[in-house]
């Protein structure tokens, strides 16, 4: 505990502290300046100040005061010694933060009581944050734990759901990097953001309900498998449906919309502009980009600058015109997650 006693009077201040150094194992320090003081205050925790009411340059009262509005010390007791018995000096001390008095000229067994009752309230409010830091820690620490293994099993996932439909897994994870960069570039929150991008790996969960045959089938569809295929979107959004998760309720969203068009003509519910939440309108354009880079059973992969193009080209009727704006603003970041991988690869 680290004690400070403001009083102007030299002699009174002697008194104060020979008689708190007698009963407190702590350090006791000094000052006669109410300004110089509060630079103490601010140089170094106290956890109990007493401080004389009548003083020059500033009064108890309007130290009191200054000393409360710093958060450091708006729970740390305070003492005001006064030789005012005026009840109305009494309240507006109050009022500005005094927890008790000690009126001159003060009994020494006083005094020891008072400093004694409220260094045991310092420690107890020092120990009660301490645990409540602490109980915060450990919080933070099994959120954190719990958070890795949510984003693990989502990425195991994804993977198994890519393998199945024919690519080895990169795809997700351009696709997922792809949608942070887009959002970032929105102005969207770095949660918000980060949500977006483990979010997006389940996208296409719903073809683990579709068949094989489709799934990997080399040629054209046929309308009957067309909409064979369309269906992935609402078994994802049904597996997704119901979570408590707000990791899991991005991803139903993007899962049940990231196949709708700026101008309406997507599935399927053909929603149009904003009312596609913005989630699957970045996950949509990130998507498709990746889709054209990338071999199929069914087609070459486009060279990047070709891919760029398209999207550009499609700007306000298949994707958000702010996506695309974030996307070619954000370029060079994206040609490097694109070349990284093809490097790793």
């Amino acid at each position: 505990m680290h004690i400070l006693i403001v009083d102007d009077s030299r002699s009174s201040l002697a008194l104060l502290g020979s008689i708190v150094c007698e009963i407190a194992r702590d350090e006791v320090e000094l000052c006669l300046h109410p300004l110089e003081a509060l630079d103490l205050c601010a140089a170094r925790q106290y956890d109990l100040v007493l401080v004389d009411h009548v003083m020059p340059e500033m009064d108890g009262i309007e130290f009191t005061q200054a000393l409360r509005l710093r958060p450091a010390y708006r729970s740390v007791p305070m003492i005001m010694v006064t030789s005012d018995i005026d009840k109305a000096v009494r309240i507006e001390a109050i009022r500005a933060g005094a927890n008790d008095f000690l009126t001159k000229p003060f009994d020494p067994i006083e005094l020891q009581a008072r400093v004694t009752n409220l260094l045991a309230l310092r420690r107890a409010q020092v120990e009660l944050a301490n645990h409540a830091n602490q109980l915060a820690r450990e919080v933070q620490r099994a959120t954190a734990h719990l958070l890795a293994r949510e984003e693990e099993i989502i990425w195991r996932l994804a993977r198994a759901i890519e393998y199945r439909d024919g690519d080895t897994g990169e795809h997700v994870s351009r696709v997922a990097q792809i949608c942070q960069v887009i959002a970032e570039g929105l102005g969207l929150s770095a949660e918000h953001a980060r949500m977006i991008y483990l979010a997006a790996p389940l996208h296409d969960i719903g073809k683990i309900g579709i068949s094989d045959a489709i799934l990997n089938k080399p040629g054209k569809f046929t309308p009957e498998e067309r909409a064979a295929m369309r269906e992935h979107v609402n078994i994802g959004a049904r597996i997704l449906a119901d979570a408590d998760s707000d990791l899991i309720r991005t991803a139903e969203l993007i899962a049940q919309s990231h196949h709708e068009r700026w101008d309406g003509s997507g599935y399927p519910y053909r929603l149009a502009g904003e009312a596609i939440p913005i989630e699957a309108r970045i996950v949509a354009l990130a998507d498709v980009f990746d889709a054209l880079c990338s071999e199929r059973p069914y087609k070459r992969a486009w060279p990047v600058n070709e891919a760029y193009a398209e999207i550009m080209r499609c700007s306000g009727t298949h994707f958000d015109p702010g996506c695309v704006a974030s996307f070619k603003a954000q370029w060079s970041q994206i040609c490097a997650i694109m070349t990284q991988d093809k490097l790793a690869a």
